[in-house]
């Protein structure tokens, strides 16, 4: 579910949610949880954050991830990320710095 958090911040923080992002998050979930999991519960912990917790959130949903993913398993969300912030073809500056956070959280580890 960490990443699930992780790709759903990432897609408010420009404060525009596009299709085409939804597209993304929606493949993500189709192809790390091939079982019907229900969003409910994930949705209201994110739809309650105030923008400006989502941050912290963020970090603390990167951890989660890293502690119970393979290498593989980030590499998968870092692309799903970048798909994100490229689906509504502008890669806002806030977008950037999020992407940055993940990027730095996992490289030096790996």
């Amino acid at each position: 579910m960490a990443g699930y958090h992780i790709l759903m911040i990432l897609s408010a923080v420009d404060f525009r949610f596009s299709p085409h992002e939804d597209i993304v998050i929606r493949d993500y979930l189709v192809q790390e949880f091939p079982f019907h999991v229900s969003l409910d519960r994930e949705m209201a912990i994110i739809s309650n954050l105030k923008s400006d917790e989502w941050e912290q959130h963020y970090v603390k949903a990167i951890d989660d991830f890293y502690d119970d993913s393979t290498k593989e398993d980030r590499m998968k969300l870092l692309q799903f990320a970048l798909q994100l912030c490229k689906a509504d073809e502008v890669i806002t500056k806030t977008e950037n710095h999020y992407l940055n956070m993940l990027f730095e959280a996992w490289e030096p580890q790996d």
